[in-house]
Formats: structure tokens, C-alpha cells, sequence
């Protein structure tokens, strides 16, 4: 979605907020890549203390790092954090698969199915890039996940962006053609209302996901794993 069609940003600091999750979303920036304060505000078009609380904030939410000597970077995954939040992912989302389904409007409903028919023919077609799967898979699960609240979609975009396309599970074709079997039955149960059936469906999604990453050692979290020390808090 381009930023030109966002609503306007109630403050700098929140348009800033934004604009680093999409492009952390986006693998535009990247684990462990060094952010530069002077480089965003000149991306975005802000000074440099909106681009410094931004960080701030997302250091606090987790998805940024920050050491006095070298900056502030995307926090890499490690193999307990990738663990803890797929099953944080796992839990909520098959809570908003449920909610989707009793808020459903045919509006939405048509909007899934769009997003389930761009993967499956980009899929089919074999010619996108694992990344572009990964983008239109959160295509997908958005299109379902927006039929609750922006409550909902903020808490699992917050999920979503510690994993970027690309360190995506949608790299091998037998891995994607499972993924894509499952949105199939995602569907199918939205369909046919069964607000059970999809949030269950959804978890086990989640499940088989956080599966394929712990399996493939190209895609397994790698980073150092760390002691959190929350005693201030």
C-alpha cells in the first residue's frame, strides 16, 4: 500500500512509526542492518527527533535494537524468539481468524478471495520470487485479519514484522504448495462460516510455518539467543 493512499499520520513521530514497520515488513530493512537516523528523515521527509522516538518506541515493542556505540538496528531472530512467537502468532491469530468470521461482510469476504487468488495464480504461474509469496501470503491473512479491528491488525502486524520476506517459509516449492493447501481449507471454513473450524485451520497454518522454519537451515533462526532483564520494568 503506498503512502499516498494512508490516511494522513496523527503525529510525526506515529507516521514514522509506520513507515519503518512497512519497510521492516517489506525486508527494505533488514535484521541486523544498522538504521541510520539522518538517512530516514531524509526517506520520510521529517526531522531527526520524530525518526529518533520512533525508534524508541519500537525498541520498547521489541523489533529494534539499541546500543550507545553503534545505533539502532532491526533485532535479528533467534531460535527462542522465532519459537515464542509463533506460538504468540499461533494463539492470536487463530482468535482473529474466529472474529473474522462473525464480522464477516461480504465486502471482506470478496477481499479474501482476491488476496487467495493473487497467491494461488502467482504460485501456479512459478515465475515469483519467494518474496513476492511472502508478500501475498500477509496479503492474505490481512485481507482476513482487517474483518476484526485495528486493535486486532496492530497487535499481529507487530507479530509479522520480526519476520521478513526474506527469510520467508515460502522459499520451497513443496513447503509453499502445503501453505497454499491450507489456505485453501481457510477459506473454505470463512466460507461456510465456521468461525471454529478457521480459527483452528489458522493455528495449525501457523504451526506447520514455525515447523518448516525449525526444519530448513536456511531458514532457521540463527541469531544469539538472549537473557531479557526485566527488573525496571
Amino acid at each position: 500500500m503506498s503512502v499516498e493512499s494512508s490516511a494522513p499520520p496523527v503525529s510525526r513521530t506515529q507516521y514514522v512509526v509506520e513507515r519503518l514497520k512497512e519497510d521492516v515488513a517489506s525486508g527494505a530493512i533488514k535484521p541486523g542492518e544498522l538504521i541510520k537516523q539522518t538517512v530516514l528523515a531524509k526517506r520520510y521527509g521529517v526531522s531527526a527527533t520524530p525518526v529518533r522516538e520512533a525508534l524508541r518506541m519500537l525498541e520498547a515493542d521489541g523489533v529494534v535494537s539499541y546500543d550507545a556505540h553503534k545505533g539502532a538496528s532491526v533485532r535479528e531472530m533467534t531460535p527462542d524468539t522465532a519459537r515464542d512467537l509463533y506460538r504468540l502468532r499461533a494463539a492470536a491469530e487463530r482468535t482473529a481468524a474466529e472474529m473474522a468470521v462473525e464480522r464477516m461482510t461480504p465486502r471482506g469476504l470478496e477481499e479474501i478471495r482476491a488476496a487467495h487468488a493473487a497467491l494461488a495464480a502467482a504460485q501456479s504461474a512459478g515465475t515469483a520470487a519467494p518474496a513476492e509469496l511472502s508478500v501475498l501470503n500477509r496479503a492474505f491473512h490481512f485481507a482476513i485479519y482487517r474483518q476484526t479491528s485495528p486493535l486486532i491488525v496492530q497487535h499481529l502486524e507487530l507479530l509479522w514484522a520480526r519476520f521478513t520476506p526474506g527469510t520467508t517459509v515460502w522459499r520451497h516449492p513443496a513447503d509453499a504448495a502445503e501453505l497454499q493447501a491450507d489456505h485453501d481449507r481457510i477459506l473454505d471454513a470463512i466460507e461456510r462460516g465456521d468461525a471454529e473450524a478457521a480459527g483452528r485451520l489458522t493455528a495449525d497454518h501457523v504451526a506447520r510455518a514455525s515447523r518448516i522454519r525449525e526444519q530448513q537451515p536456511d531458514l532457521r533462526a540463527s541469531g544469539a539467543d538472549e537473557t531479557e532483564n526485566f527488573s525496571n520494568a
